[in-house]
């Protein structure tokens, strides 16, 4: 078995909005495709253009969508009841820019899509994303970077957006 050491850098921001307003404007911008049929629609795809077709009417306004959220504050109520802090946690990605970082580095399947953490605690609503670039960067792969930083770029616009 072999180990790599991957250092990640952690972008996030604070917003004084409410949790709930800060989780409505983050899904707003995000598409919310049905992923059963999503994923049926691309298999059923014969050509690169009809997936590029369907993943364009599944993202949002900001170029992403959301492949899955996992409420881990609901766990956190269930035994600390209403008092505890609200934590969703959004996987979102654009898969045609998955593939651009995938067909240079194979790993970058285990780090996109990416996630956004929206937490809340005592100073505020936090938004977190750790960078794609910061994954990517010790594979040595300058096409697969280019590409993360852009998604970096994407996302981390998007948070700065969402938290102000």
């Amino acid at each position: 078995m072999i180990r790599k050491q991957i250092s990640v850098q952690r972008l996030s921001a604070t917003s004084v909005k409410s949790f709930k307003e800060v989780v409505a404007t983050l899904e707003a911008a995000i598409g919310h495709p049905d992923m059963n049929v999503f994923r049926s629609e691309i298999r059923a795809a014969k050509t690169y253009a009809e997936v590029e077709e369907i993943v364009s009417k599944a993202i949002g306004t900001s170029g992403l969508m959301e492949f899955a959220r996992f409420d881990l504050g609901e766990i956190l109520q269930k035994e600390q009841g209403e008092k505890a802090p609200r934590i969703v946690r959004l996987v979102v990605g654009n898969p045609l820019i998955m593939r651009l970082m995938v067909k240079q580095i194979a790993d970058a399947g285990s780090y996109a899509p990416v996630t956004i953490l929206i937490d809340e605690r005592p100073d505020g609503v936090h938004l977190s994303y750790d960078t794609m670039a910061s994954y990517l960067a010790s594979y040595g792969s300058p096409e697969a970077l280019k590409v993360a930083q852009d998604l970096d770029s994407k996302v981390g616009a998007l948070v700065a957006a969402v938290a102000n």
